[in-house]
């Protein structure tokens, strides 16, 4: 019988250009949360043993390495962590269908900006924010997870094409800002 062996995405892989760094982000389990109707009462009391609530639109949190992520109305991400029981929704493990890619570094947000369709700028997207949006022409869901520090959440089939994009552009940014004018 074959023995099946769990690989990451990107292999680990870390590449740092001018003041940015790419790097694939292992995060644990993944679990889509989807609240049933009328089931927000029983999915805050298992939530709660974790020290978690249902994040409002646009939001996450994050407590003792679990985190949960905003993915849509009455949808969560828990990460980091197995789920306790949740009854009033149903949970699907993810884990194997995302990658997370970690970009940090003074311009990162540059980075963002030339394939992103929304303002991630500080002011506009600030610490524990969380958005699903376009990454050049894929889906993915950004979180803001420092000043200067965002995790992209992109479906595994497309990391090494997030990836393509990503270092393409970091290599555009890491040029200009090396430009005399």
């Amino acid at each position: 019988m074959p023995e099946l062996i769990a690989k990451s995405a990107l292999d680990g892989r870390s590449l740092t250009l001018g003041t940015v760094t790419l790097a694939e982000v292992e995060v644990g389990p993944i679990t889509s949360v989807a609240v049933f109707p009328g089931g927000g009462k029983a999915v805050a009391k298992g939530l709660k043993t974790l020290g978690l609530a249902m994040p409002a639109p646009n939001i996450f949190a994050g407590k003792n390495g679990a985190r949960i992520v905003w993915t849509g109305r009455d949808q969560a991400f828990l990460i980091g962590v197995e789920p306790p029981v949740l009854e009033g929704a149903a949970l699907t493990d993810q884990s194997d269908g995302w990658a997370v890619l970690g970009l940090t570094g003074a311009e990162a947000v540059d980075v963002l900006a030339r394939l992103v369709p929304v303002d991630l700028r500080l002011a506009a997207f600030p610490v524990g924010r969380a958005i699903r949006t376009q990454l050049n022409h894929m889906n993915v869901v950004i979180l803001r997870s420092g000043d200067n520090a965002f995790e992209i959440l992109g479906f595994r089939s497309m990391a090494r094409t997030a990836w393509h994009e990503l270092e393409t552009t970091m290599h555009m940014v890491a040029s200009r800002a090396g430009m005399k004018i």
